[in-house]
C-alpha cells in the first residue's frame, strides 16, 4: 500500500455563540477564514436572520438579571475574563498572526485587550458614584439622577480584531447592558475564540452573544430589530452610519458612533464610554415635614 504524504488538514469550524451555547447556523451556510496569504485556515458560520433573532432574544432574557447584579460582581467577572484571556494569550497571538498581524503587533493587541478588561473591571463599582447626582430643585423635594443600563446593545466589531472588540464590549457589559456582537467579517477568529473564553469566565448565558457572517446582510436586520435598545458603530463609513440611523428610527433606538482609529491609545478607554451606553433616570421624592419638629425625612 502506497503511503500518502500530502495529508489534508481538518480545519476547525467556528460556531456562533448564543445564549451560552455554541450552535451551528440554522442556515447551514459557511465561509472561509483566510490567512495573510489567502490560504484557508478555518470555517466560519454565515449567520442568518433567525440567528440574529435568537441572539437578541437571548440578550433580552439576560438583561434584567445582569443589570440588577451587584456592580462589584460584574467587576469580578470582567477580571475573570482577563484572567482566562491571559492564560490563552499565545493562542490569540497565533490567530492574530494568521490573519495578517506581525508577532509584535499581535502581542500588543492581545496584552492591550487584557489590560483594557482590567481597566473596566475597576470602573464597574465606581462610575455610579461619579456620574450620579443629587440635583438642586426649587421645591420641597429630593431629586436624584442615576445611571441605568440601556438594555440590549448591538456592537458592530471594529477592524481591530481583539483590542477593538474588547474596547467596545467591556464598557457595554460593565454598565449592566447585554450585547449582541457582529464580528468583523474578514477578521473574526479572535471574536469566536473570545466566545470560548467568555464561556469559561462566569459570564451568565445570554449576556454576550457573538455572530459571524456577511455584514451587509446582517447589519440592517440587527439595526431595525424592535427589541434592540442601542447600536454601537466604530468605523468611518458615512453611508453605513446614515443607513444605520435610518433603520434605528423604527423604535427610536440610540446609535452611538465611536470613530476610534488607534485602539492602543489611552483615549480609547474612559468611564465616559460606559456612560455613553447608559440612560439617566431621575427620581423626585417629596420631603415630608414632621409636625412640630422642624425636621424632615
Amino acid at each position: 500500500m502506497k503511503k500518502t504524504t500530502n495529508r489534508i488538514s481538518v480545519l476547525k469550524t467556528y460556531k456562533l455563540y448564543i445564549g451560552g451555547q455554541f450552535p451551528r447556523t440554522e442556515s447551514g451556510r459557511y465561509y472561509a477564514a483566510l490567512d495573510a496569504k489567502g490560504n484557508k485556515i478555518a470555517n466560519l458560520c454565515l449567520a442568518s436572520r433567525k440567528d440574529c433573532r435568537d441572539a437578541i432574544v437571548s440578550a433580552r432574557n439576560a438583561s434584567g438579571s445582569w443589570g440588577m447584579r451587584a456592580a462589584y460582581n460584574r467587576g469580578q467577572i470582567l477580571y475573570r475574563i482577563a484572567e482566562m484571556l491571559e492564560s490563552r494569550k499565545e493562542q490569540f497571538i497565533a490567530e492574530l498572526v494568521w490573519q495578517g498581524l506581525s508577532r509584535s503587533a499581535a502581542q500588543r493587541e492581545t496584552e492591550g485587550a487584557i489590560d483594557r478588561l482590567i481597566y473596566y473591571a475597576g470602573w464597574c463599582d465606581k462610575y455610579q458614584a461619579i456620574f450620579s447626582t443629587v440635583n438642586p430643585v426649587a421645591s420641597n423635594h429630593y431629586n436624584f439622577s442615576v445611571c441605568e443600563p440601556m438594555g440590549v446593545v448591538v456592537l458592530f466589531a471594529p477592524e481591530s480584531p481583539l483590542l477593538g472588540l474588547i474596547s467596545v464590549l467591556a464598557p457595554c457589559i460593565a454598565g449592566g447592558n447585554t450585547a449582541v456582537v457582529l464580528a468583523h467579517q474578514a477578521k473574526a477568529l479572535a471574536a469566536v475564540s473570545l466566545a470560548e473564553v467568555l464561556n469559561s469566565s462566569d459570564v451568565p448565558a445570554g449576556v454576550v452573544n457573538i455572530l459571524t457572517g456577511n455584514n451587509e446582510e446582517l447589519m440592517p436586520w440587527l439595526a431595525e430589530h424592535k427589541d434592540v435598545n442601542a447600536i454601537l458603530y466604530t468605523e468611518k463609513e458615512p453611508s453605513i452610519l446614515t443607513a444605520l440611523r435610518k433603520k434605528a428610527t423604527g423604535n427610536l433606538k440610540r446609535v452611538i458612533h465611536w470613530p476610534i482609529q488607534r485602539w492602543l491609545d489611552a483615549s480609547a478607554q474612559s468611564p465616559y464610554r460606559i456612560t455613553d451606553l447608559q440612560e439617566i433616570k431621575t427620581t423626585w421624592h417629596p420631603i415630608q415635614q414632621i409636625a412640630g419638629s422642624g425636621s424632615s425625612y
